[in-house]
């Protein structure tokens, strides 16, 4: 009955492990996107440039 436990256990923490690193590959995907898309509005572009 206790390497049951144990399996669950350890079945439980790869889940966890593995749900985590899903999300935090979505969430670099998307922002990844995002910088894409606003690529040339960022609001360094502004001051990067010499004003005359």
């Amino acid at each position: 009955m206790e390497q049951s436990w144990i399996g669950l256990a350890a079945g439980a923490i790869v889940l966890a492990l593995v749900a985590m690193s899903t999300r935090a590959h979505y969430r670099r995907e998307r922002r990844r996107a995002d910088l894409l898309r606003h690529l040339d509005h960022h609001d360094w572009c502004r001051w990067t440039r010499a004003r005359r």
